[in-house]
């Protein structure tokens, strides 16, 4: 091994114990934000009766990750999927958190959501830490962002598929009109395609340069390939288990660690196992890019068209920007949901109240 492998090795493994030793540290002291308790939903006419347990065929399963830190923008996600679910009663979900927060992230969850349907599932960072590399934003380095690699093997085997979704999305739709996306036999997983969007700048010189690489890897795929961004994504699980895409993601996380071949962190590893391969999904379901890029952040409109599902990638959040006094226009519809309840200390905007949080919500 090279002393720059050996670098990228020690940079991870100091990056997940500080990661541990900051989470560590947040749990202990009981630094968890305070949340105001969400209007309750009930299922409408023509729902599916109530669900005897997880294994239920008439659930809709929503898998996401769980954490101190992003921990408001995914209470705001859960409320926006429950407010605009024809049968919320009817939607699991599944979170991801990071050890050793789970149960600490569970008291956080049920108060603010009495009757939500969920599991917390413990994510080691020590499964993917060796694997990470360095990325443009030390946020991307986290391991928390490479759990969605193994919700298959989390996840109870009588799943059949689940949305992923990020925790900076708001749903301004029925999540079940995107739960009953249809997955032919060749597809494991669908999502939003951009295809104008240029391809080439998700990887190095070095990759499209050699030879064994670059175009050479997605040869023979059902299609061109095309950028999907993987914070919204239907996964068939039983598929992805049987085709064993959690070791072909990693295959290339390591090769990134012999040729560095991306600059970004979870997102191209996912492009070169599937991109290309992916079943389409409507843009509505994925108006992303609103937090704006993953330098510098900046305030971005929605993209033409009708909006299912507005999502806040990039460096810009909205919980942040509105701290700060400095919001995007956009960010005003997500304090719509924002259930934060401030310290009389921290000087934050006042966030929304309870039932309240019902009234001008979307308009389109």
């Amino acid at each position: 091994m090279g002393s720059g492998a050996s670098g990228e090795a020690m940079r991870a493994s100091v990056v997940a114990v500080f990661l541990a030793v900051a989470v560590s540290g947040a749990v202990a002291a009981g630094a968890l934000p305070r949340f105001a308790e969400a209007p309750e939903y009930r299922n409408g006419e023509g729902c599916p009766a109530a669900a005897a347990g997880v294994c239920d065929p008439g659930l809709v399963h929503i898998a996401m990750t769980l954490d101190a830190h992003y921990l408001r923008g995914s209470m705001a996600a859960v409320y926006s999927l429950l407010k605009h679910a024809s049968c919320p009663e009817s939607i699991f979900f599944h979170f991801l958190a990071a050890e050793p927060e789970p149960e600490l992230l569970r008291r956080a969850v049920a108060a603010s959501f009495p009757s939500l349907r969920f599991e917390i599932y413990p994510f080691r960072a020590e499964a993917v830490a060796g694997l990470i590399s360095a990325s443009v934003r030390a946020a991307l380095e986290a391991p928390l962002n490479y759990a969605r690699n193994h919700l298959a093997g989390l996840l109870p085997r009588c799943v059949p598929r689940a949305i992923y979704l990020d925790s900076d999305v708001l749903a301004a739709d029925d999540v079940r009109r995107l739960w009953e996306t249809r997955l032919p036999a060749a597809a494991v997983v669908a999502a939003p395609e951009y295809c104008h969007a240029n391809f080439s700048r998700y990887f190095t010189p070095a990759f499209w340069s050699d030879p064994a690489l670059g175009a050479r890897v997605f040869a023979g795929r059902r299609r061109p390939p095309c950028y999907f961004n993987t914070g919204v994504m239907v996964i068939d699980l039983r598929r992805w288990r049987a085709g064993n895409y959690r070791q072909r993601i990693e295959r290339w996380m390591e090769i990134q660690k012999e040729k560095r071949i991306y600059e970004l962190g979870s997102l191209p590893p996912f492009l070169l196992v599937f991109a290309g391969e992916v079943e389409a999904v409507d843009h509505r379901w994925n108006q992303h890019g609103l937090g704006g890029d993953n330098v510098h952040g900046s305030c971005r409109p929605l993209h033409d068209g009708p909006v299912s599902l507005m999502h806040w990638s990039g460096k810009g959040k909205p919980w942040d920007r509105l701290d700060a006094g400095r919001p995007c226009p956009l960010d005003h519809t997500w304090k719509s949901y924002d259930l934060y309840i401030p310290s009389e200390a921290s000087g934050a905007a006042s966030p929304a109240s309870g039932p309240a949080l019902a009234a001008s919500l979307f308009s389109w």
